[in-house]
Order: C-alpha cells, then sequence, then structure tokens
C-alpha cells in the first residue's frame, strides 16, 4: 500500500493493493514513477493533486473539490455525455493512459471499475493510490458515492450539504400520481433498463411506471420493437442520437414508433448517468412528462 494513503482510506478499503511481480521490468516509467511518488509523498493527508480516469469520477470531484483537480477524461468536457462539461473544460484533460497519469504526480487517481482497466492495473503495480467507483443503480447509491468521494478527498462537509440539498430537491418533486403512465425507455440497438437500474429508479421517482421492469429485464436488456409494439406504452423514451447516421440507432426510426404518437426524446441524457445532483433534473423533466400526459387524457 502506497505511504501516501490514509487512515479513512485504509477502513474503507478503496485502494488497490501493489502488485509487482518479482522480476517486472517497468523499464523508464518505473524510473520516472519512482521519482514522482518520492516527491508527493510527503504531502499532507488530503489528496493534493487528483487525477480523475472517468467521467462520473470526474464530475464528482469536479464538484466536490475542484481545487485539488488536476486532470479529468476527455468524456468530462464533452456535453453529450458529461452534466458539467462548462466546468471541466476548465481542466486539463487525459486520454486514460498510465503514461499521462505518471507525469502529473498524483496523489490520488479516480477511476471507474470498469473503464481504464489496463491504465488502473499498471498504476497499481506502481503502488499509485487508486480509488474506484461502481456504477450507480438507484438514487440511494448517487448519496452513497458522493459521500464516499468527499471522504476521500477530504471534503466531508461539502459533501453532505450536497446531499442535503440532493434529498431536499427529491421530496419536492415526488407526488403520486391518480395514474403511473407505462414508460418504455428504448435505446439503440433495441435495448433498454429494468429493475434495479438508475433509469428505473429515475422513472419511478417521476410517477411512471417502467414495463421493462415488468419483463424482468435488466440494464442492456433487449426489448424487441414487436414486443415493444405488444406492450403499448403510454410512452416511448428515447435518447437524442448523435449527428449523422449510425445503424445503431436505425431502429429508433421505424415507422412504427415515429408514427405512434408516444415519442418523447430525452433533451438531458448526460443527466442520466453519474452520482450528481443533475440526477433530478431528470426526474424534473420525466415529472412534467407525465403531468402533461395526464393533463392530456
Amino acid at each position: 500500500m502506497s505511504g501516501c494513503a490514509r487512515r479513512s482510506d485504509l477502513a474503507r478499503g478503496r485502494f488497490l493493493r501493489p502488485r509487482l511481480a518479482p522480476g517486472h521490468r517497468l523499464g523508464r516509467l518505473a524510473a520516472v514513477t519512482f521519482f514522482l511518488t518520492a516527491a508527493t509523498c510527503g504531502a499532507a493527508q488530503t489528496p493534493q493533486r487528483v487525477v480523475s480516469l472517468n467521467v462520473c469520477t470526474d464530475q464528482l470531484a469536479l464538484l466536490l473539490s475542484p481545487e485539488t483537480l488536476v486532470s479529468v477524461s476527455r468524456l468530462a468536457r464533452d456535453p453529450r455525455t458529461s452534466a458539467m462539461a462548462e466546468t471541466a473544460a476548465a481542466v486539463p484533460a487525459n486520454s486514460g493512459a498510465a503514461e499521462e497519469v505518471v507525469l502529473l504526480a498524483p496523489d490520488l487517481v479516480l477511476a471507474g471499475t470498469y473503464t481504464t482497466r489496463g491504465t488502473v492495473e499498471l498504476l497499481q503495480s506502481l503502488g499509485y493510490p487508486v480509488a474506484l467507483f461502481a456504477p450507480i443503480d438507484s438514487l440511494d447509491d448517487a448519496r452513497a458515492n458522493i459521500r464516499q468521494m468527499g471522504d476521500l478527498l477530504g471534503r466531508p462537509e461539502r459533501a453532505e450539504a450536497v446531499i442535503a440539498a440532493f434529498d431536499a430537491r427529491l421530496a419536492s418533486l415526488r407526488d403520486t400520481p391518480a395514474r403511473r403512465p407505462r414508460v418504455a425507455l428504448y435505446y439503440a440497438f433495441g435495448s433498454t433498463a429494468g429493475r434495479n437500474t438508475l433509469p428505473g429508479d429515475i422513472l419511478d421517482a417521476a410517477g411512471m411506471d417502467n414495463i421493462a421492469e415488468a419483463r424482468g429485464l435488466p440494464y442492456g436488456g433487449t426489448l424487441p420493437l414487436e414486443s415493444l409494439i405488444l406492450d403499448d406504452p403510454d410512452l416511448i423514451l428515447i435518447g437524442r442520437p448523435y449527428a449523422g447516421h449510425a445503424r445503431a440507432t436505425e431502429l429508433l426510426e421505424h415507422p412504427a414508433l415515429r408514427g405512434s404518437g408516444k415519442l418523447h426524446v430525452i433533451e438531458g441524457g448526460q443527466d442520466w448517468v453519474c452520482e450528481l445532483p443533475q440526477l433530478l433534473d431528470a426526474v424534473a423533466e420525466m415529472r412534467t412528462l407525465r403531468q402533461t400526459w395526464e393533463a392530456a387524457q
């Protein structure tokens, strides 16, 4: 374990242990790492140079400790994938390569459990403290990750303030509709999200019933077009396609969908992904859609 790791981090078990195989040759990168690690291990316990490799950890760090963030992933600056793209534009971006990270001399690296695995494993072998965050499946998970990030970055008070505001706004958005519309989330290639998924939880908080949940479909489960038509949902939610033609989104252009009068394009798709207060913008958008639908019945 790196000598720069903090007591609270050790207790939570979030850091990866170095796994340097006997005789492993790291070459020039090892020499650079040795120098930079020696220079940073004497730093204060609160991280002072944080590098993030994942679009969700990018934004969490921007939210809670922007002053210690020295680099974010390129996706953080893309408004199609990041709810904080404008803020992230002021921070240098990285491509996720280990060499870039080492030269930034971080005392903490943030990553997702399923992204940049090669980089994470190499940094792990070099002794860098790496904190991994799993994708969230619910609004409750969002609170947990905000709190965890606050602890890691030495900003627990900021994290608790964000959570308190999150809970207050969520409470104001919840209501009891006379009738909950049956809704289908329909993504590229006919994929959807059902039970125990963040999109499903957003729909539930907005007072909607997700037809994929009734079918027991997970995130990324497939809902054939024929099944979608037979299920006859009240609303069909699709993301705004990227510019240009793509086979992945051809199904969304099918006449059976376009002519149904039930399609709604989700405007803020970037708000549906990460553990941020912007999740509630997604809830608010869906609540407004539900109220519009109710008024038309």
